[in-house]
């Protein structure tokens, strides 16, 4: 590379002494300067040929070095496409050091200080770990006959604590599968850690679930994420199915926000005389693609179902993920923990995945994982198991509005203060904050979070044009069920039918008045007669109902560009006074019925909700209808984390003491109403 720059250097240099102006210093310049370019651009090329060399030697080297800025880790499994073989994350050079059970009463300290520095003291103490056991070989996964049979070439179980099934046909192979047993807390084997069934190995599975008396599965993956198959599907949707000797059939399931229940009959085929079973499947769904879960609340409630669901003198648990180490290790972690933060009044995980790494390695996979475990912790220490039967929520409500001197429980004021207290992610709320955005929002301190904001369609040749005050909530049973917005402003009722229409929303509930002590609340983005246009919507007015304690409203919305039409149907309650709460619940539980019926007629599409800033009256609609969903499909509910989720998507859902104690009292009513408890059970 150096003679061919040599000789456009020094072509340049000749082409510019052709020029008669030049002096005669001019025209002996070249020879002086020729060899300090050559030598400089030899330098710079050196450099550059080094630095490259240095990165792809990195690149190869720490392919799967993770820290928790990055949130583009895959489910917690770092893979490599084309091989299929799970990336082992980079042992720390450092000597491994020893970290000491933690008093529960010291974690909320030790996670903050873990948390610091981008997480670096997590990062310390993963890497610290130990990879496997020492000892353990893996002779039965690597045979010819059983290599087939493994996900993932590295991620093999050991033959200590393999599940050894039995052989059938005197084939000696064929007592292999690849799950490994673990034990819980003080439990020896409490769960099978398991691969992902793979088309080949699913009559494997099933005879593994017959043979070790499982009754209770637990699947922390979907069976594609990011276009990769991670799981085969090992039951049938409907009907029944037979996998080598095992006979399955669909009795029941049930979809929630988080996770799935599926319930199967069991039947070992070759011998009916043998008693069928009944075996459990929770399917937890909330996992993302990247990274971990956003809040350990899913999780804790899902592990909470799992323990109530699994009978006593049942089995070990089968517990898996795609390769059964990552999200399997982290779920039978944060188990095991919870048991001894009630038994000791502390937690070791450190300790703990040291131990269970010698059953089965690597258990564990990313650092994120590793800090999610005591994010999970934290929070099962600091507010608790606040779930409960509706049978008891008479009593509960009588603890929390009576004060006792031995301060032996809870009160209202102080629940709710736990909730006040959640920190407001306000570096998650920029494109709210910019300034061609502010002028749409209503109340400043009101501004949707980035990561789950309504994103409208970016006009032309517009900047900003996708923004709308307005936020994703979940629902019961679906992810995005509601869409918590401000009551429009005079300059965003276009956006406002943008989002409706883009969005196929069918229902809007309004919990606001236009005006309220003489103060603008929403502006009127609906016509009083025949029909209003906004941009390229036209809003029509086909009927206007007043029911006991709301107003029903038929419109139609049109795109005018595609004259495209859809009918929304407006619910407009009138019964919530700005300040305090409405009178009584009755009114509340009728226009909640009157939108899920209205929902399951136009398809469950997300419902728009607003008041005047879409956060207290907005969160306390949104509140009381996951709470009520509840409690006719399990007869339990939890009020307290429901509206911790809540802030969670949006700041200041459920913004006032009453409003909290309305959510409570509105349960009340409703079990007053339907007395028959036999309805929720």
């Amino acid at each position: 590379m150096v003679p061919l720059l040599f000789l456009v250097a020094t072509t340049t240099t000749s082409n510019s002494t052709g020029n008669g102006n030049h002096t005669q210093e001019d025209a002996t310049s070249p020879s002086n300067h020729i060899l300090p370019t050559v030598l400089v651009l030899s330098l710079l090329l050196l450099i550059i040929a080094l630095l490259a060399w240095y990165f792809l030697r990195l690149k190869n080297q720490r392919k799967a070095v993770v820290t928790t800025v990055d949130k583009k880790i895959p489910n917690g499994i770092l893979e490599e496409q084309e091989q299929q073989t799970v990336v082992l994350l980079p042992r720390s050079p450092s000597a491994s050091k020893t970290y000491f059970p933690i008093p529960v009463d010291h974690l909320e300290e030790e996670y903050r200080l873990r948390s610091a520095d981008d997480g670096k003291l997590f990062r310390e103490e993963y890497n610290s770990l130990p990879g496997g056991n020492a000892h353990g070989t893996y002779e039965e996964a690597n045979k010819d006959e059983n290599k087939e049979k493994n996900r993932y070439p590295n991620i093999l179980p050991y033959d200590h604590s393999r599940v050894v099934l039995t052989q059938l046909d005197g084939n000696p192979c064929s007592d292999y599968v690849n799950a490994s047993y673990i034990d819980g807390y003080t439990e020896k084997n409490k769960f099978i850690a398991a691969q992902g069934p793979k088309e080949d190995t699913v009559a494997d599975f099933w005879r593994m679930i017959w043979e070790q008396k499982v009754a209770t599965v637990v699947m922390l993956t979907n069976l594609k994420e990011r276009k990769e198959d991670k799981c085969y599907q090992y039951w049938p949707d409907q009907g029944c199915w037979t996998y080598g000797n095992v006979r399955v059939a669909v009795e029941d399931f049930t979809v929630l926000v988080d996770y799935t229940i599926r319930k199967f009959c069991v039947q070992y085929a070759s011998d009916a005389a043998k008693t069928p079973r009944l075996v459990t499947q929770l399917h937890f769904t909330s996992w993302p693609d990247f990274g971990v879960p956003f809040s350990p609340i899913g999780m804790l409630k899902f592990l909470k179902k799992v323990k109530t669901v699994n009978p006593p003198f049942a089995g070990p648990i089968v517990v898996h993920c795609s390769a059964g180490v990552g999200r399997t290790g982290t779920f039978i972690v944060i188990d095991g923990m919870i048991d001894m933060m009630h038994a000791e009044q502390k937690v070791d995980v450190f300790g703990f995945v040291s131990k269970i790494r010698e059953q089965r390695s690597q258990l564990i996979q990313t650092d994120m994982q590793y800090s999610f475990i005591y994010q999970a912790l934290l929070e099962y220490y600091l507010y608790g198991d606040t779930e409960l039967d509706v049978s008891s929520l008479e009593g509960h409500l009588h603890k929390l509005h009576n004060t006792f001197a031995t301060g032996d429980r809870v009160g209202l004021e102080e629940e709710f203060k736990k909730l006040t207290n959640m920190r407001i992610m306000k570096e998650n709320m920029r494109t709210g904050n910019l300034p061609a955005n502010m002028k749409k929002n209503r109340v400043l301190q009101i501004i949707p979070y980035d990561f789950n904001r309504v994103i409208l369609s970016m006009r032309r040749g517009q900047e900003f044009t996708d923004y709308i005050n307005a936020s994703f909530i979940d629902g019961y049973r679906q992810k995005d069920y509601f869409i918590a917005t401000q009551g429009p402003l005079q300059h965003t009722v276009e956006d406002f039918w943008r989002m409706v229409w883009e969005w196929k929303c069918h229902s809007i509930v309004m919990l606001t008045e236009l005006q309220e002590r003489e103060q603008d609340k929403c502006c009127q983005y609906w016509p009083t007669e025949d029909s209003v246009t906004y941009g390229d919507y036209t809003v029509e007015l086909k009927g206007d109902t007043l029911c006991e304690t709301f107003s029903l409203r038929d419109l139609v919305l049109t795109f005018v560009p595609e004259k495209q039409t859809r009918v929304i149907r407006h619910f407009h309650f009138h019964g919530w006074p700005e300040i305090g709460i409405p009178a009584e619940g009755k009114g509340m539980i009728d226009i909640i019925a009157s939108v899920q019926r209205q929902q399951q007629q136009s398809g469950n599409h997300p419902i728009v909700v607003h008041c005047s800033a879409g956060a207290g009256r907005t969160g306390t609609f949104i509140a009381l209808s996951n709470i009520l969903e509840r409690v006719k499909a399990e007869g339990l509910l939890d009020v307290f984390q429901t509206v911790k989720s809540l802030r969670m998507q949006r700041p200041h859902m459920v913004q006032t003491v009453e409003q909290y104690d309305f959510c409570y009292r509105v349960v009340q009513d409703f079990v007053d109403i339907f007395s028959d408890y036999a309805n929720f059970k």
